[in-house]
């Protein structure tokens, strides 16, 4: 399995009046994980994209644990769960700065040609940025 972990600094404009991370916040959170894990990887969204592929989101999970607050620094860890096929399956773990696991979550997105308007197969460059992590 392929992992990646991104720091995340929680601002006011991320809290609710509490000072809580708004339960809607949470989904820019895997967003921003899910974006630097394929760019560790040497895959940008915009190298799909200048390629015809966009990265549509066709189901989510979340499971709160506990707030992420104010001036908190969160860690996202991000995996890629499997290799992927028509579809990319990502789960996150969102950790407070006690190493607390505050959140739990998965997303699967779907391989989308942006011309053709339909399902493909993951592109061979994500492919081979993914094998070695896959290989027995």
């Amino acid at each position: 399995m392929y992992s990646h972990a991104v720091k995340y600094r929680v601002c006011y404009a991320d809290t609710d009046q509490m000072g809580y991370v708004y339960y809607g916040n949470y989904a820019r959170l895997y967003e921003i994980a899910r974006v630097e894990t394929l760019r560790s990887l040497g895959v940008s969204y915009k190298s799909l994209e200048d390629n015809g592929i966009g990265l549509p989101v066709a189901e989510h999970y979340t499971k709160f644990l506990a707030p992420g607050l104010y001036d908190d620094e969160l860690t996202i860890i991000c995996h890629v769960d499997s290799l992927p096929t028509r579809k990319i399956e990502f789960s996150y773990q969102i950790k407070n700065e006690a190493g607390v696991l505050i959140n739990e979550a998965k997303t699967t997105l779907v391989f989308w040609d942006l011309n053709a308007k339909k399902v493909i197969k993951a592109p061979d460059f994500i492919m081979n940025a993914l094998q070695p992590y896959y290989q027995a």
